[in-house]
């Protein structure tokens, strides 16, 4: 198999896959409350062109592929793509984010299908605060998501975005969830990506922050080792199940050793989650390009990436960041 490196020497392995832009929350972080103008069936990539791109892209090296959306069980023939996925030759892996609101039913069939890993997004484990977050009264179809994984053979992640005055008063009960359970949860930074800019003057709650408040709680707290390319920093506390992590994702710590591409629901490459698309992927594929051509425009733009988030922000002049996060995919 191939070895994909872009012009600053970091290896390309993961593929970041939007499979749908709608999402059956609305939570105030990733988009307006109103929510956000869908794109029309037409304009998103069908199974078949998800597929053709996926094929190319392990001929490079792609070898992990991570679904997002949006929420990826919104859209209808999601399963019989994932079906189809985990047979492409080369891709060892593949991953889902879901917010757990479809998901349980399929746990059983993903188990099957040998899912890599399911990333849970959960940023409060309090009904009401759950329903003021995200617009909708779903917590109890979330945690019946989180329970059937645990028990299911999937390594299971939660996904908590921190948000200052929201929830940072349960980072300690969001950590707990490890005592007694084998999952790693994950403490994000908020990021602009919600359909209206940042919500704030400066960030408060810094990956650093939050590291010091949960140390505070647990001071035997200890590093971990980072698998390559990680954007989260692992920690364990002595005599948990499960680990915990901090994802500096605003701070953008990790660009050095990022060896992600994303591929947005409407088909549009994007070399960095703060760029604003370098390659409409969906044009090529739907005016007949050949593969030897969709590849070779493909590698044009892997290798003119930026060397990291603010150099890709500073490349959108005056498309600043405040698109919905719902329409890049994670």
């Amino acid at each position: 198999m191939a070895t994909l490196f872009d012009n600053h020497g970091r290896k390309l392995s993961y593929l970041r896959m939007a499979v749908t832009d709608r999402c059956n929350l609305r939570c105030f972080y990733c988009m307006p409350e109103e929510g956000i103008r869908y794109l029309p069936k037409k304009d998103l990539l069908t199974n078949q062109e998800i597929l053709r791109l996926v094929g190319i892209l392990s001929g490079f090296g792609i070898s992990k592929v991570r679904l997002t959306g949006g929420e990826p069980f919104v859209r209808p023939d999601i399963m019989p793509l994932i079906r189809s996925l985990v047979e492409i030759p080369g891709i060892r892996d593949v991953h889902l984010t879901t917010n757990g609101v479809l998901t349980a039913p399929h746990i059983a069939e993903l188990s099957k299908l040998n899912i890599a890993g399911v990333n849970l997004s959960l940023d409060t484990l309090d009904r009401d605060r759950f329903r003021a977050i995200t617009h909708r009264d779903e917590f109890q179809n979330v945690m019946r998501t989180l329970h059937a994984l645990l028990e299911s053979s999937i390594p299971v992640k939660i996904n908590a975005v921190v948000m200052d005055g929201k929830n940072t008063d349960e980072i300690i009960s969001l950590v707990e969830l490890g005592r007694n359970n084998p999952v790693d949860i994950r403490f994000i930074e908020e990021m602009p990506f919600n359909g209206e800019g940042s919500h704030y003057n400066r960030l408060e709650w810094t990956h650093v922050r939050i590291l010091d408040h949960i140390r505070a709680h647990y001071p035997g707290l200890a590093k971990i080792h980072d698998p390559e390319f990680a954007t989260a920093s692992g920690y364990r506390v002595p005599g948990f199940a499960g680990t915990l992590g901090v994802i500096a994702a605003f701070s953008r710590t990790f660009c050095g050793t990022c060896n992600r591409i994303r591929v947005t629901a409407q088909g549009t490459l994007k070399t960095c989650l703060y760029d604003a698309g370098v390659l409409d992927v969906r044009a090529l594929l739907r005016q007949s390009a050949d593969d030897a051509l969709v590849s070779d425009r493909l590698l044009q733009a892997f290798l003119s990436r930026p060397k990291d988030g603010f150099e890709a922000e500073a490349s959108r002049q005056s498309n600043p960041v405040s698109e919905s996060m719902s329409t890049i995919g994670g």
